[in-house]
């Protein structure tokens, strides 16, 4: 396979692309879909208008002719797609990609764990904002208890599958939960990240003040032990890591509020009815699914997406002011993937 790799106007490549795959959801996060917005009645998308597995696989094989070889499958909740572990097996044998990822709530990983490991997922990242059942419940939006999502993180350490824990943080409603959380991933020897309650969308009453910011945050972690800088993997990780010394436990901070984020960012972004951000703090998105189904040729879809790239100038988090936090119409979370 031909690659051309393709980079922005900062000349950052294109290297990783997020796919919502859904945009329902069994939680109703208060950062993400909180449920006085995302109601009973919400009108989720009818099936029809979600990227089929055909489609998202030929996309994919576009992206990757551009230079795409990270994958992640996000929503709305990409479990309550139904047979995700056959989606996964297609991607998996895409030439070029090297790494397959999921985010989730972790509900649904006791009943498929191990089908999505032997399908060709290599990890997990699972939401989990509180150990303590009633903070969890309020962070949820439903009253789905902690120990539930905590038999699918058990799930997926037994299937095989890398884990990494995402916690956002919330002055006033989990940050009192900070080190506990800490505390249990350590001892599980698995990474946690710490994520900046951030101002995306436009439904999640974000204010700064309820922000904890990265500086705060690994203040308290310390009390577990001395950390110790570890260099990013890869060009585009916004997560600084640390490393609890003396083990190889792993602690991140995506610091998107106190920190900017967008300088060597390579993501791409589809959401589950086939528009294409460029941005996670986007106004606006691009019609490939559109194009999929208007018969143009595979290279006709390649060179769009390859257009779309070239001309990229995002970097909001550089440029977020007190207008563009209060003006700006993001995309809102649970419909771009995150």
């Amino acid at each position: 396979m031909k690659i051309s790799p393709v980079n922005d106007q900062y000349e950052r490549p294109l290297q990783d692309l997020r796919i919502s795959i859904i945009d329902k959801c069994n939680f109703r996060c208060s950062y993400c879909m909180p449920a006085e917005i995302f109601g009973e009645d919400y009108a989720f998308l009818p099936e029809a208008e979600l990227l089929s597995f055909d489609e998202i696989e030929r996309m994919v094989i576009q992206f990757t002719k551009l230079g795409v070889k990270k994958l992640r499958l996000t929503g709305g909740e990409p479990l309550l797609r139904k047979d995700v572990h056959l989606l996964i097996e297609r991607l998996a044998k895409i030439e070029g990609i090297e790494d397959i990822a999921l985010t989730t709530n972790g509900v649904f990983l006791v009943k498929q764990a191990k089908q999505l490991k032997n399908a060709g997922l290599m990890r997990v990242n699972i939401s989990l904002d509180a150990l303590d059942t009633e903070v969890f419940q309020e962070m949820n939006g439903r009253k789905v208890k902690s120990a539930v999502v905590l038999k699918g993180l058990e799930a997926a350490l037994e299937a095989g599958l890398e884990v990494k824990v995402n916690m956002v943080v919330k002055r006033g409603v989990n940050d009192q939960e900070v080190v506990k959380m800490a505390s249990y991933c350590k001892g599980k020897k698995v990474t946690l990240r710490f994520i900046e309650f951030m101002d995306v969308g436009q439904t999640n009453g974000w204010d700064f003040s309820q922000v904890v910011t990265k500086k705060e945050l690994y203040e308290k972690v310390s009390v577990l032990g001395e950390l110790e800088p570890v260099e990013r993997d890869y060009l585009g990780e916004v997560a600084s890591k640390y490393r609890y010394k003396g083990t190889d436990v792993l602690v991140g901070f995506i610091s998107s509020v106190s920190d900017t984020f967008c300088g060597n960012c390579t993501r791409a972004r589809v959401s589950a009815d086939g528009k294409l951000y460029t941005c996670l703090f986007a106004e606006s998105g691009y019609d490939i699914r559109g194009l999929l189904r208007s018969g143009v040729t595979d290279q006709e879809i390649g060179e769009v997406i390859s257009s779309i790239w070239r001309v990229r100038t995002d970097k909001y988090s550089e440029e977020r002011t007190e207008e563009t936090v209060k003006n700006r119409k993001k995309i809102e979370m649970s419909y771009i993937g995150g």
